[in-house]
């Protein structure tokens, strides 16, 4: 049996728009590339504007984006996070469920369940409007060692590093029960404004996860730099380089990861699978060349589609890919 990954992160029901042009996030006033949290005013007045738009939803947020992807794979994945009690909130959950994540779910009594809205530009990046709603509730004291029980690896976003509090406690539950820790850092914007906590918690992580942007934001360095400097301070380090593929960092040995190619029609969820395919590889007792080829696989699928899911057939078609590695 295969080891285990616990995920935590923001439970939130994506609304994947597809932009005509880029001028719609200067008139919303959004930086191409951002993450950006907003009330729901503001949540509502985006989803208005762009209501003329295609656009499909679906159950979301970059940690369950990374347990489904590694659910897909048939390693055992959870999920902690909070919804509403509203439908959405039954939704959310009931989606976890039928997709073999198991659920650890805390409701709130105040506060509806969150919504991001993803706006993809024509050249596929993406620009999110994120109202966290209930997510915002999900607080440290709510964490108990039990939920950590059962699984080797816990995977955080770094979407959550605004919340101290939660992140510190999480971290140090998951190590007291024996698990590796790794973070997404998610946005490079969430990364400047929270660099000094960030740097100060991720002497406890053993794995973290990087984008070139995030990298320079977290070291100021360019990505062969960078990769280097973050391997100093844990076990594992990815930096992401776009086109050029990934690198991979662990004591004296560097592994580069060439992209597969692509039509890239959106790139929600890229690195959230990436992560998936990556973590599946380190639960499978993969090598981490094979782990980074994981991620790489199921990176390069998910930015031909719409939104971060994938369907079945071509969940098909990466599991025969990765296993021709």
């Amino acid at each position: 049996m295969s080891k285990k990954v616990l995920c935590l992160g923001n439970a939130l029901v994506d609304i994947i728009t597809q932009l005509e042009t880029d001028n719609e996030l200067e008139k919303l006033q959004l930086p191409k590339g951002s993450m950006q949290l907003v009330d729901s005013e503001v949540s509502l007045k985006v989803q208005k504007e762009t209501s003329n738009l295609k656009s499909s939803m679906q159950t979301g947020g970059s940690a369950a984006n990374t347990a489904n992807g590694i659910a897909n794979l048939n390693v055992g994945s959870g999920f902690i996070g909070m919804v509403g009690e509203d439908k959405l909130g039954d939704f959310y959950v009931n989606d976890m469920i039928l997709n073999s994540i198991e659920p650890h779910f805390f409701k709130s009594k105040t506060s509806t369940t969150g919504c991001a809205v993803a706006l993809v530009s024509k050249d596929g990046e993406r620009t999110f409007a994120t109202y966290l709603g209930a997510a915002i509730e999900l607080r440290a004291d709510l964490l108990s060692k039990e939920l950590f029980v059962g699984y080797d690896y816990f995977h955080i976003e770094g979407y959550l590093i605004v919340n101290h509090d939660l992140i510190s406690k999480a971290i140090a539950l998951a190590k007291q029960e024996g698990l590796k820790v790794s973070i997404d850092f998610a946005s490079y914007n969430v990364v400047e404004e929270n660099l000094d906590f960030l740097k100060q918690i991720c002497k406890d992580v053993d794995i973290i996860f990087a984008n070139q942007e995030e990298a320079k934001a977290f070291t100021s360095q360019e990505p062969e730099q960078a990769v280097n400097t973050i391997a100093e301070i844990c076990e594992i380090a990815v930096v992401k380089i776009g086109k050029r593929g990934s690198l991979i960092k662990s004591k004296d040995r560097l592994i580069k990861i060439c992209k597969r190619e692509r039509t890239c029609l959106d790139t929600t969820g890229a690195g959230d699978m990436y992560a998936a395919g990556f973590l599946s590889g380190l639960c499978l007792e993969k090598d981490l060349e094979t782990c980074g080829h994981m991620g790489s696989i199921l990176a390069s699928h998910v930015i031909e589609v719409y939104g971060a899911k994938m369907d079945k057939e071509r969940w098909s078609s990466i599991k025969k890919e990765i296993s021709e590695i």
